[in-house]
């Protein structure tokens, strides 16, 4: 276990917790297998978990999606989490984590099919918040579109949070080999849906749009946030099909996701010398939605304080 006063990043496996990179999971368990589990990511703000209600909601749907019984409850849930926090170090360290919890289907037999028996198993990862390029604000992401396209919803239904995420380091891949930060992934319609582990949002003819689920992308949220607090400011904003064509007219972009927060887009690789540019550390919509955004998360710690880990 950490020092007194000393951060180390530990995991949660089963009630056993050790450090992260000492801890193990079983060969035959099907989340290793065959990505067959569901997870949520949230991070904390002085110790409170950000929208920790609705990350469980999201991960009882996953869960529904995927015909899986969780095997705890949620209290039992943060109990575990609450230990692993502690483990780390983070409360006497004053530091805030990143915390990711897994349950996946369990250890069983070399089969598709999974026994109706198994009991499912569970991880919990507790690390430091991501420590995001300070470039990424001040200027922006540089973004490929992958050619690797999104799943259809009739193969893999994107608001199943789960551990099969080839998909996407497909398209990350592509970005990076193309010398881009992430990617933009479209589906076979050439919509707009998602970057590789975050949502997008525009600013076209002077309307701040995001995808809609027409176009198959994770219900965000922070993107759910993002639409709340606009829309309590006066600030419209709208969910819709969006063509990659219709990008070229756009004048802003951005990233939203638990870890990013609102991360401006600085340029946006379409094709081979299609490119579209976008204000250094984002435009005036970009700006006032981070501001916002950042007054919305105070107003939710300030509401939630009893839901502090440490």
């Amino acid at each position: 276990m950490s020092d007194r006063n000393e951060f180390r990043s530990m995991a949660n496996v089963n009630g056993a917790i050790a450090p992260t990179d000492e801890a193990r999971i079983p060969v035959m368990d099907r989340g290793f297998l065959y990505g067959d589990s569901i997870y949520e990511v949230f991070r904390t703000y002085r110790g409170i978990p950000l929208f920790g209600d609705e990350h469980w909601v999201r991960f009882e749907n996953s869960a529904s999606l995927i015909h899986l019984a969780i095997g705890l409850t949620k209290d039992e849930m943060t109990g575990q989490i609450r230990r692993t926090v502690h483990a780390s170090g983070a409360p006497a360290a004053r530091r805030d984590v990143y915390v990711r919890y897994i349950v996946t289907r369990g250890e069983g037999p070399l089969d598709l099919h999974p026994p109706e028996d198994l009991p499912t198993s569970f991880v919990i990862i507790v690390r430091a918040v991501p420590q995001w390029n300070p470039e990424f604000y001040a200027k922006g992401l540089r973004v490929a579109v992958s050619q690797t396209r999104r799943n259809p919803t009739a193969s893999l239904d994107p608001n199943i949070k789960g551990g099969n995420y080839l998909n996407n380091v497909l398209g990350v891949i592509e970005a990076r080999n193309f010398g881009a930060d992430d990617s933009l992934m479209l589906n076979d319609a050439g919509l707009v849906t998602e970057a590789s582990n975050s949502n997008v949002f525009f600013v076209i003819d002077g309307e701040l749009v995001t995808p809609s689920q027409l176009a198959a992308n994770l219900r965000g949220l922070t993107k759910a946030a993002v639409h709340e607090v606009c829309r309590s400011h006066g600030l419209p904003t709208y969910e819709r099909e969006i063509p990659i064509d219709s990008v070229l007219e756009a004048s802003e972009c951005f990233f939203t996701s638990a870890t990013r927060e609102i991360m401006p887009v600085r340029e946006l690789v379409i094709g081979e010398g299609v490119e579209r540019s976008f204000p250094d550390g984002g435009g005036p919509v970009t700006r006032r939605v981070a501001e916002l955004y950042r007054g919305h998360v105070e107003d939710y710690l300030a509401r939630h304080a009893d839901y502090a880990l440490f």
